[in-house]
């Protein structure tokens, strides 16, 4: 079960893929009763979708649900950025700088997209744990299938790389300098803006949940 969500959070398995039970049965050497029962679990963590006749299909993003997933984390970083401008130590700040330093070299890497991806899960991991909020991070984590591949098909682009760390620096310089006001707006923007553009839809529309 680990490698099918590998391959579906990767997008190696794009939205829409139909699983049929028998390639699947051979490639992991597991008989129709146990994988049936995997590919149901898969269904209920909204892995895949389970179609009476059309069979099971990797699921379509469903923007809807990267929404949710999206308010939730402005609200919960808004408070944590808050928190931390006031509490976080010198051993944080060289931690979330030495985060940085990596996320910057992984711009011009030749697999830059998911190592920036790791590292930027290792930032904001970073923040939630600082602030001793780590159970609410690997929480979100439980729910973030389509959030996953959403974030991965937006940094396809390099420009969008550099975007997100610069707003990363920010985000540090801001609770360093304990400028609490301006983090608001910065925390919409670095995680909301994407929502309302029309690259995905431009670009992936095979991709979205209709």
């Amino acid at each position: 079960m680990k490698t099918l969500k590998h391959e579906i959070l990767t997008l190696t398995l794009k939205p829409g893929t139909i699983l049929s039970e028998t390639v699947l049965s051979e490639r992991f050497q597991i008989s129709r009763t146990p994988l049936r029962d995997v590919l149901k679990q898969l269904s209920l963590e909204s892995y895949i979708d389970i179609y009476p006749k059309k069979g099971n299909l990797v699921s379509f993003i469903d923007l809807e649900s990267v929404e949710q997933i999206i308010y939730l984390r402005s609200v919960l970083e808004k408070e944590i950025m808050k928190y931390l401008s006031a509490h976080l130590v010198l051993k944080g700040v060289h931690e979330l700088k030495e985060i940085l330093d990596r996320q910057k070299a992984a711009i011009h890497q030749e697999d830059a997209t998911e190592h920036f991806l790791n590292l930027d899960d290792a930032f904001h991991a970073a923040l939630f744990r600082l602030a001793g909020r780590e159970f609410l991070w690997n929480l979100i984590q439980q729910s973030n299938v389509h959030y996953v591949r959403y974030r991965r098909l937006h940094m396809l682009r390099q420009e969008k790389l550099e975007e997100i760390w610069t707003e990363h620096q920010r985000i540090l310089e801001y609770m360093t300098r304990q400028e609490t006001d301006k983090l608001d707006a910065l925390i919409h923007h670095h995680l909301r803006e994407d929502i309302n553009s029309l690259y995905l839809q431009e670009n992936f529309s095979d991709f979205i949940k209709a």
